[in-house]
């Protein structure tokens, strides 16, 4: 089969790769019929993310068709449509009973290697490096889903791919970070970085009940998508000299409810020598995330709120305000996203036509185009926002 795979720091080549086999009686073979690139499959490309080697098959945002399983996935069938979360979750340990299902306990067969990193190894996650389980991924003709008797959805009442295909990530992930925000009626939230999952953490903000959403960029194309899908207000980080005092200004002088961090470790900024200590610091792998968004949004928020960071972080941050936290009685929650238990609620909301995630698609290619649609979204070309991939 044709597959994108990993060749090195900013390189990728679709290649012709060996068909996926069944391993597991839970195991099902999924035909892909749509994929994306994720923000975060640009950390890898970039080089940032540690255990990639040479082949590995990247994605993890695909859907498709079930062409084969195995004994004991009972509630498949071949022929079925299905959306396939990102955490490989086996459904039956201790996180997984609690509805923690990217911290899965038995779904990554290289946990030493992220215990040494983290204390404690997540879940495995398709195509993202062998501390994550070194899963092939789904930017691919096929792919192997093991668990399939817990993860994938079926999608039975003809939504279009467009649709639903964003179930598998960033959908959820923007609305677990918005619900982590614990929103009130009245409330003011700030979501840094308008790219897909930034959109929808704006979108979802507004489906739980806030008042208001800033979004936070440098590129106006994202901002205007952000204002003109959703109705936010918007700051051009490029065009002021402090976002947390015009913050402060826009909020009457409390600062936001809560707080979104949508960035993660490639944040951007325009200006001052905290941008460039971490520039300087990431580029020489002293530092291996940036946290500018991050140290933004906790010295935006107001006394008492909540900051939710859904921006991928791999590893360590210098000049964190911890201070900041501890004085004013900041809330600070995160996680990869729990994907399986935001599938059917928000699949219900699609249905119901409260949200169309299909208007953050700006760039559809083939997957053998794939090499220049990570190109294309890196340098934030074409005003890029999200590259859909059909095998």
């Amino acid at each position: 089969m044709r597959a994108n795979v990993w060749s090195g720091r900013n390189t990728v080549q679709v290649e012709n790769v060996p068909d996926p086999q069944l391993l597991s009686s839970r195991d099902a073979i999924v035909r892909i019929t749509s994929t994306a690139i994720c923000g975060s499959d640009l950390h890898l490309y970039d080089g940032y993310i540690p255990t990639m080697k040479r082949g590995d098959i990247l994605g993890h945002e695909f859907m498709g068709e079930v062409v084969e399983k195995g004994r004991d996935v009972g509630d498949l069938n071949i022929g079925d449509r299905v959306v396939v979360p990102f955490p490989i979750s086996c459904g039956n340990c201790n996180a997984c009973r609690s509805g923690l299902f990217s911290v899965c306990e038995n779904s990554n067969p290289n946990a030493g290697l992220a215990e040494k990193v983290w204390g404690h190894a997540p879940a495995g996650i398709y195509g993202y490096s062998h501390m994550m389980g070194g899963y092939a991924g789904g930017q691919a003709e096929y792919a192997r889903v093991p668990f399939a008797d817990v993860g994938p959805i079926k999608i039975e009442d003809g939504l279009p791919d467009e649709k639903v295909l964003f179930l598998s990530d960033i959908f959820p992930t923007g609305y677990m970070g918005a619900e982590m925000c614990d929103i009130r009626p009245g409330d003011v939230i700030a979501v840094w970085g308008a790219g897909p999952v930034g959109q929808f953490a704006i979108a979802s903000a507004y489906l739980l009940g806030a008042e208001r959403v800033i979004a936070i960029d440098e590129y106006d194309y994202r901002l205007r998508m952000a204002h003109q899908q959703t109705g936010a207000e918007t700051i051009n980080f490029e065009e002021v000299d402090s976002v947390v005092e015009v913050l402060t200004e826009m909020t009457g002088g409390r600062g936001p409810d809560a707080c979104i961090d949508a960035v993660g470790m490639e944040a951007d900024h325009h200006h001052g020598p905290i941008y460039a200590y971490d520039r300087v610091k990431q580029a020489t792998r002293a530092e291996t995330d940036r946290p500018y968004a991050l140290r933004e949004a906790i010295l935006s928020c107001r006394n008492g709120g909540v900051v939710s960071v859904i921006g991928a972080y791999g590893g360590f941050v210098d000049k964190f305000p911890m201070g900041a936290i501890m004085n004013r009685s900041l809330t600070v929650r995160s996680g990869q996203c729990h994907v399986q238990r935001y599938l059917r609620p928000l699949l219900e909301r699609i249905e119901r036509g409260e949200i169309d995630p299909s208007f953050v698609i700006t760039h559809r290619l083939s997957l053998d185009d794939a090499p220049n649609g990570y190109e294309t979204f890196k340098q934030k070309l074409d005003d890029c926002v999200k590259v859909v991939l059909r095998p």
